[in-house]
């Protein structure tokens, strides 16, 4: 089974927490890290943007990551989010079955 680190930029930490308990609840996702407000300069509509945002880390399976993108975009205040996804090229196996056990239902 493959895994995927999913890295979301959110506008605060209420946004980031509000797609985190969504996506856990629909267990497209085992896991997800609020991580402190980070400062985000990009481009956007012609312009250099600098802003506060808060970035949100999401652990699931590889075949989950077009459903949890899709859901995560539907409740992302943002026109245009960032969520990429990364692999997870290995890990502690017991963690990797616990991440894959949390996920089932979502199948």
């Amino acid at each position: 089974m493959a895994y995927r680190f999913c890295w979301v930029m959110c506008a605060n930490t209420d946004e980031a927490v509000k797609i985190a308990r969504a996506v856990l609840a629909e267990r497209l996702a085992a896991c997800a890290n609020v991580l402190a407000p980070a400062t985000s300069l990009y481009w956007w509509q012609g312009r250099l943007q600098d802003s506060s945002e808060v970035p949100l880390v999401l652990k699931t399976r590889a075949d989950l990551v077009d459903a949890l993108t899709a859901r995560v975009v539907a409740l992302h205040s943002y026109e245009c989010p960032c969520v990429v996804a990364l692999p997870i090229a290995q890990g502690h196996a017991p963690y990797l079955a616990w991440l894959a056990k949390e996920t089932s239902d979502a199948s």
